[in-house]
């Protein structure tokens, strides 16, 4: 009696195996950028010298507003915490670690929230606007938009 043969079943193209591990090495290279950023401002806040802001008066008075703290603790520091963990993250998604998606997706979230208090303090509060942070800014928003995308969708869970 012969066994009737069964056509494989469909692997995965290379190239969409693939798309997950260079989303998240994207995301990991931002958080690289903004964690440069975060800690350039923490040495120059620890340091007692000013950011280089190429001739922008209001980054100088952002920086050295009171809500540029808190408590002593200069908000860029939480910036290298939050950048940090959102590397560390990436990485572990790059390589397959399922739990890490859900941590990305919190310190992100959290990440966004602080940005945008951030923002409407600049705005609204200080009316002057810091290069760094505006720059911190869009880092933190392109980890949002990564984060949004790669969600599952609900028809998948």
């Amino acid at each position: 009696m012969s066994r009737k043969r069964h056509p494989p079943t469909a692997q995965p193209s290379a190239i969409s195996s693939r798309v997950p591990v260079i989303i998240y090495s994207i995301a990991a290279a931002l958080a690289l950028a903004g964690l440069a950023d975060a800690v350039y401002l923490t040495v120059m806040d620890l340091t007692g010298q000013s950011a280089v802001c190429g001739g922008s008066a209001g980054c100088s008075q952002v920086l050295a507003s009171k809500y540029s703290h808190i408590g002593r603790v200069p908000v860029a520091a939480l910036g290298v915490l939050g950048y940090f963990a959102v590397f560390s993250c990436a990485t572990f998604a790059a390589f397959g670690w399922m739990r890490a998606r859900w941590y990305l997706t919190l310190a992100v979230g959290l990440m966004f929230l602080g940005t945008l208090w951030l923002l409407v303090v600049q705005a609204f509060f200080l009316h002057q606007f810091c290069r760094f942070c505006l720059a911190s800014a869009a880092v933190t928003f392109l980890l949002a938009g990564i984060v949004v995308a790669t969600a599952p969708s609900r028809s998948s869970r």
